[in-house]
């Protein structure tokens, strides 16, 4: 079975990288709960307000950007507009320890959306 770096516990990344610091392990950690409740919220946002489209951009999207306060941004397509700011607040608290940004992609900036639409990882 193989293993990427994602799938060994701390002490054997340890071995590997001896210089880095136990921040950055904590980092690794936190990003990939990030990740899961990325994808619940991706969820929570199909099944209870119809989002046809979940993307996670941003410092999710790009490991090497995601830092100890690091947020989690996510874009959604189809969420009626007299339910976004409801679904807003569904997805803020879907985690206790970590901030959770939607977006209506249809409603933001022109370069939001275009890096978005390039650099989202669909969930």
């Amino acid at each position: 079975m193989t293993r990427t770096a994602l799938d060994l516990p701390a002490e054997e990344l340890r071995a590997y990288r001896p210089d880095r610091e136990p921040d950055e392990w904590l980092d690794t950690e936190r990003w990939r709960r990030a990740w899961e409740v990325a994808q619940g919220a991706a969820r929570l946002l199909r099944e209870a307000f119809g989002a046809g489209r979940v993307v996670a951009f941003g410092s999710l999207a790009h490991r090497a950007w995601f830092n100890p306060s690091s947020d989690i941004d996510l874009a959604a397509w189809g969420i009626p507009a007299d339910q976004f700011y409801r679904a807003v607040a569904a997805v803020a608290g879907n985690s206790p320890d970590m901030n959770v940004d939607l977006v209506a992609p249809d409603s933001c900036r022109p370069a939001l959306r275009k890096s978005i639409e390039h650099e989202g990882i669909d969930l």
